[in-house]
């Protein structure tokens, strides 16, 4: 059990990475997004708690770069998320105030979001109930999923890297034929001015 939380703590930073947590204050008929790149087939957990305020409502809505909704709740004051990730995309959290008394006369929200997606979303307690499983056989598959998740990260990050040269290599060897061609355009050009001019000159016979 021991050498399972050394390894845990050495793969600390990656999890934080996985934990999203932010207060803010929402002013009164305003809209407030925020956003979050998170790769494919991830699990993400929320919870979010929303300061009451009268004749106020706050609406809560999680989309995605195609404007997909993934969460909506009206009227939310309290309460949990989640959802499953179908690709690698850009993810927003929005919370739009709406209230009839108008700006500046009802105080500011205040907004509470924790935010958890991969290893950290997912409910080891519940799992070690249902599979019967020990603390160290539960540790130990802890680690097995962050482990599979750096992995995935690492092949991800190599992918981008491969496409980025691909992406660089494409650049320059267009760059290299456009300089060619316009190279050749400017022998070209220089070219017939020349016999441009010498025919010019020899029409005012001021050449032989």
């Amino acid at each position: 059990l021991t050498m399972a939380r050394f390894a845990a703590l050495l793969l600390l930073p990656v999890l934080v990475e996985s934990v999203f947590s932010i207060s803010f204050f929402l002013p009164v008929n305003s809209r407030k997004c925020l956003r979050e790149e998170i790769h494919k087939d991830v699990l993400v957990t929320g919870e979010y708690e929303i300061g009451e305020q009268a004749n106020t409502k706050t609406n809560l809505k999680i989309t995605d770069s195609s404007s997909h909704i993934l969460y909506s709740k009206d009227d939310a004051t309290k309460g949990k998320f989640a959802f499953t990730t179908e690709d690698y995309d850009m993810f927003e959290v929005c919370f739009e105030s709406k209230s009839p008394m108008g700006t500046g006369r009802v105080p500011d929200q205040l907004v509470n979001l924790d935010m958890k997606h991969g290893v950290e979303a997912k409910n080891y307690e519940e799992i070690a109930k249902v599979e019967k499983l020990k603390p160290l056989e539960v540790e130990l598959r802890r680690l097995e999923d962050l482990s599979e998740s750096i992995v995935n990260d690492f092949a991800y990050m190599k992918k981008r890297e491969e496409e980025m040269r691909d992406t660089n290599e494409s650049t320059n060897t267009r760059v290299l034929y456009f300089s060619i061609f316009s190279m050749c355009c400017l022998i070209g050009l220089a070219t017939w001015q020349v016999f441009y001019l010498r025919r010019f000159f020899k029409a005012k016979k001021l050449i032989e």
